[in-house]
């Protein structure tokens, strides 16, 4: 049985996720105040009928209260401020890694993390050719677009989750090697656009490379010259110049308007990152941001938001506003899809490794969907 250390840690991990304060914790699992604080400090031991009332008012199974949760010591954490379930993030995190290794333990498959031949010596750190260095480790062309970051990234070896957060201000993270990486985790809230997650996705693997020393677990104010450097790899990765130039020359005779939402397609951007490569690369002024606004409006109706403007250029794009409702022609969920673990865990039911059940936990679904799931593979 779990010792009172390890209830102690998950029950405020949990309890500080939902929300909740001791004082209204206590009230739906029918405790006292008092009696729940001396819980959570690991004073006392509860028992089993305890455990269960506290689960179930936290919507949890009791597995989560008395299961310890591995530590994840090398991560890079990105949040536009304070998230209240950081801790919970990182615990859940932490057991898809360890679940992930395992099957790929059972199954002997492991692949190499082929992008760390794109690593640069310290001394040449030019995030621009760390992208075009990494590009050509999973042989994507200089000139092409990428089609499938998801299937790209997990081809090169780094692990991929798709993590629903309902939280605005956190786009993702990313664990190094020795806590089992490398990963990268994206929030996939429906409220984030598909854009960011892609963009994120590209951002976290600059980061393994331009930055594999400045993984630590409690750093929160995140250098925003680091921040500057993995973006200008994931517009470079995700949308290289020469590529860019060609698409945006071939679209010459179209309005603004067309062009933008045509070659934010092609490379699966935001509007705002290819408006901003205009300007950086002294392609267009900053007036092209009003220009593009005016044009919006009178085809669609609708003004844009005006928080990433002008004053946004030189900055982060951690510091935009990535919305879903403020992005015109938009990616659909499909657009980013990680294959390589439902493949393993496929593998893994089909082979009589795993339950449904266990296989249910591993994806983050319920035992239902699972069911689901597994009837409708197709052949």
């Amino acid at each position: 049985m779990a010792d009172g250390a390890c209830i102690a840690a998950n029950l405020a991990r949990l309890r500080l996720d939902k929300d909740l304060t001791q004082e209204g914790l206590a009230l739906r699992a029918g405790l006292s105040r008092v009696a729940l604080g001396r819980i959570e400090r690991g004073a006392v031991l509860p028992r089993a009928k305890t455990l269960h009332a506290l689960a179930t008012a936290l919507a949890v199974p009791v597995g989560d209260l008395v299961t310890p949760v591995r530590p994840l010591e090398s991560v890079r954490f990105r949040a536009r401020a304070q998230v209240r379930s950081r801790e919970q993030i990182l615990a859940e995190v932490s057991k898809w890694l360890q679940a992930y290794a395992w099957l790929e333990d059972d199954l002997g498959e492991r692949p190499a993390f082929s992008f760390d031949k794109a690593r640069p010596a310290p001394d040449e750190l030019v995030p621009v050719a760390v992208a075009r260095a990494a590009r050509q480790t999973v042989d994507v062309p200089p000139n092409a677009a990428v089609h499938d970051i998801c299937g790209l990234l997990e081809g090169g070896g780094v692990k991929i989750l798709l993590l629903e957060t309902k939280r605005d201000s956190f786009f993702g993270l990313s664990v190094g090697q020795r806590d089992g990486g490398p990963a990268v985790v994206v929030n996939t809230w429906d409220r984030i656009s598909v854009e960011r997650w892609i963009f994120t996705a590209a951002h976290e693997l600059g980061h393994l490379l331009l930055h594999p020393h400045e993984y630590q677990r409690d750093a929160t104010a995140l250098p925003e010259d680091a921040e500057r450097e993995a973006d200008e790899f994931a517009s470079e990765f995700l949308m290289p110049d020469q590529a860019f130039e060609g698409e945006w020359e071939a679209t010459w005779g179209h309005s603004l308007l067309a062009r933008v939402l045509k070659v934010k397609r092609i490379f699966r951007v935001s509007y705002k990152t290819v408006l901003y490569r205009l300007v950086q690369s002294g392609r267009e002024t900053s007036k092209v941001w009003q220009t593009f606004q005016s044009q919006h409006r009178d085809h669609f109706g609708k003004t844009l938001r005006k928080a990433d403007e002008p004053r946004a250029i030189g900055k982060s794009e951690f510091a935009w506003n990535w919305g879903r409702a403020g992005e015109p022609a938009g990616l659909t969920r499909h657009d980013f899809m990680e294959d390589r673990l439902h493949r393993l865990v496929r593998l893994a039911v089909e082979g009589g490794r795993v339950s449904l059940g266990r296989a249910a936990e591993i994806l983050g679904r319920d035992r239902e969907d699972m069911r689901r799931l597994a009837a409708e593979w197709a052949k």
